[in-house]
């Protein structure tokens, strides 16, 4: 039997590639939008891919399966639990097999058995495997959103992604009586999840790439004896706000994605097409490290860097409606920048801009371009003291709770864009997050919206306590001050 684990560090997310070697046929379990590296695996291993599967309607990224069983010619195997309001749309126009609760089905001689394990989502299967050339006992089950390393799925997502109002609890407690599939398990039996450290979809989510039953029996909080009522509030507390786009993902997931195939590269721009991004409507995207925006940038585009957290950011702040306009250091991070969009559904890339087109409007500008001011911990003190600004915090309640600047504002940077009615107009701002990442893009959000008097706190709150500046603690303040 072969396994074979890809992981997305941008979306924290896994999905797997399970072959028999005596048969050639392969499956794919929780393919995402980049399909070509499941092929092309496959077919380094001498393999086919005959059967395409995923666990659940994704909350967090835009599903490959359907196109990937297009472009191969593997069946889908989805789910048909949960209830008619969730699930999938399109399985019979897909010539789908509809799995059910103990529903079998063989790839080669490996076997397969979909477990309903309902809580993270009403139609959740987690997918039991056997080496049938091996053995008669499982060797692994592959738990998608269900059971993590170290931790559970989050059943709140319906209720405050998708704005199913009053779930959350009854979701609690269908993944509490669920977990009981789990616990009945051989402890011996290998443990593989959908997602790892930095998901959104649970809390506490460790980095290993697999456990065991026996393992996560002994280690796992969610697993451990409590009571239903103790589990419920437990799996409820603390879980990081839902990225906007999760409840976009939903939608597009039931019905079926597009079908994007091979994607081409973003074309480059010249410089004399930036008015037409500017008056178009689109969004001016700088996928640019946030030291180098800093230090010049197009006036109107939004920071958010290409790295680890571009694509949670870039959910929370760029629009489904509109084109994007890219401006990167070269083709390479724009294409790569533009595979990431469309993780999540944001296909709408139109082009980029590099430093041609920065330099051209440095020079339109008489050798100026804006730029981001940015103070140190005794500088933005300095500052405070002189200028009198009003601190914007943009890091979540729970951070803020436990310690802030005193008289800071708490506006986390996924609501900023909705809430910049709260802040004061004609006065100067003084932005910061916990090390400086997030309020680099605060930055561009308020640069973009006019709001140009502002300063970032290199370092962030880490940097203003290490420099032994107060702070105080308490609860958040409600508003910035009226515009």
């Amino acid at each position: 039997m072969l396994l074979k684990r890809f992981y997305d560090d941008q979306l924290a997310q896994a999905s797997y590639l399970i072959g028999c070697a005596a048969t050639g046929e392969s499956i794919v379990i929780d393919a995402n939008r980049d399909v070509q590296q499941y092929i092309d695996a496959a077919s380094d291993e001498g393999m086919r891919i005959t059967h395409v599967t995923e666990t659940h309607i994704h909350a967090d990224f835009v599903s490959g399966s359907r196109e990937l069983a297009e472009r191969t010619g593997g069946r889908l195997h989805l789910s048909v639990e949960g209830g008619p309001d969730w699930q999938y749309t399109f399985p019979e126009a897909a010539g789908a097999v509809q799995l059910r609760d103990r529903s079998r089905f063989k790839v080669g001689n490996i076997i397969f058995d979909a477990l309903h394990t309902p809580g993270h989502t009403p139609e959740h299967l987690s997918f039991l495997v056997t080496d049938g050339a091996a053995s008669t006992e499982p060797y692994a089950i592959f738990t998608g959103d269900f059971v993590f390393i170290g931790d559970v799925g989050r059943p709140d997502l319906l209720e405050k992604a998708a704005k199913v109002a009053n779930t959350m609890d009854a979701a609690a407690r269908t993944l509490y009586h669920a977990l009981a599939t789990f616990r009945a398990l051989p402890e011996f039996v290998q443990v593989y999840p959908g997602h790892g450290a930095g998901s959104a979809c649970g809390k506490s989510l460790g980095a290993l790439p697999s456990s065991t039953v026996g393992y996560e029996l002994r280690t796992n909080w969610g697993l451990q004896p409590m009571t239903e009522e103790a589990f419920v509030a437990a799996v409820l507390e603390g879980q990081p706000a839902p990225p906007a786009y999760f409840a976009q993902m939903k939608d597009v997931n039931k019905v079926g994605p597009a079908i994007l195939g091979p994607l081409v590269p973003v074309p480059m721009l010249a410089p004399a097409e930036l008015p037409k991004g500017r008056t178009s409507g689109a969004v001016l995207v700088d996928v640019r490290p946030a030291t180098d925006f800093a230090m010049g940038h197009l006036a109107g585009s939004l920071n958010i860097p290409f790295g680890k957290s571009f694509v949670t950011w870039a959910g929370w702040l760029l629009p489904y409606h509109e084109d994007l306009y890219l401006i990167a250091a070269d083709a390479r991070q724009a294409d790569a920048a533009r595979t990431a969009l469309t993780f999540i559904g944001l296909d709408r890339v139109t082009g980029y801009f590099d430093a041609v087109t920065l330099e051209a409007e440095r020079q339109a500008r008489g050798g100026l371009l804006p730029t981001v001011p940015q103070f140190d911990a005794s500088a933005a003190a300095t500052f405070l003291r002189a200028a009198s600004p009003t601190v914007i915090d943009v890091r979540n309640p729970a951070e803020f709770a436990a310690g802030h600047l005193v008289g800071a504002h708490n506006i986390p940077l996924g609501e900023l864009p909705h809430r910049l009615a709260e802040l004061p107009t004609g006065a100067p701002l003084l932005v910061h997050c916990a090390g400086g990442a997030r309020s680099a893009i605060a930055a561009s959000v308020l640069l973009r919206a006019g709001f140009l008097d502002l300063t970032n706190l290199i370092g962030g709150y880490s940097a203003w306590l290490r420099a032994g500046l107060p702070v105080e603690s308490g609860p958040v303040l409600a508003t910035a001050g009226a515009a």
